[in-house]
């Protein structure tokens, strides 16, 4: 299984980015799609995430501003971020949660960089 973010960049502080981040390669059951996030000298921390059944959970730091969903046939899940801020700044990684029989296994996408200017 592969996963390709798209979708970072710079912006400016108020303004709005929407990450894009698709699944590849033997697909077999996506239990839970998500978002982190890691800034310098910080650890990484959970953004958001979306259950199979849509069920989402929020980093208190970013409810009300930013948006999780998940399209199932492409795959694909995607992170609109509003009202950005300087303190968003990070690489942000998408993560699955994928269930493979009798396993479940966890991937990582490479990372992409939002930076957020004030």
């Amino acid at each position: 299984v592969q996963l390709v973010e798209s979708g970072g960049g710079l912006v400016q502080a108020g303004g709005s980015l929407r990450l894009s981040c698709a699944a590849s390669g033997s697909i077999f059951s996506i239990l839970v799609m998500g978002w982190y996030r890691q800034a310098p000298e910080k650890e990484r921390e959970l953004v958001a995430d979306i259950g199979s059944g849509r069920s989402t959970n929020y980093a208190e730091s970013v409810k009300g501003r930013f948006i999780i969903s998940r399209d199932n046939a492409k795959n694909t899940v995607y992170l609109q971020m509003n009202s950005l801020k300087p303190e968003d700044t990070a690489v942000y990684y998408c993560n699955i949660i994928h269930f493979e029989g009798a396993i479940t296994r966890s991937y990582w996408g490479q990372g992409t960089q939002v930076t957020v200017s004030s």
